[in-house]
């Protein structure tokens, strides 16, 4: 059952910056954009890039390697809808930036 873990401090993701965190198997992409945070799967599904390391530019984080775009509200790939990374629900509790994971 999905529940709220906190990953990292408000601190440690700066406004307009991304940072990934290990969650068990795999890695989550943390962004603070303009004081809201998103968390979507760290990896791109083309190559393996961390999406963390990627240019976010209305609310779309483009890949360094290949260029694709996922938007961060949805984890939806910019070319084709149907194909989406995992998104997750983020809440701020004090300075805590936890995701229900």
């Amino acid at each position: 059952m999905p529940e709220f873990r906190t990953l990292a401090r408000v601190a440690d993701v700066p406004e307009g910056q991304a940072k990934a965190f290990p969650v068990g198997p795999k890695s989550v992409a943390i962004f603070n954009q303009a004081g809201t945070f998103f968390a979507i799967d760290d990896l791109c599904p083309h190559m393996g890039a961390s999406l963390a390391n990627g240019v976010v530019r209305d609310g779309v984080v483009a890949c360094t390697w290949h260029g694709w775009r996922f938007r961060l509200h949805d984890g939806c790939w910019m070319n084709s809808p149907k194909l989406k990374i995992g998104r997750y629900p983020v809440r701020v509790v004090g300075d805590e930036i936890q995701v229900e994971i």
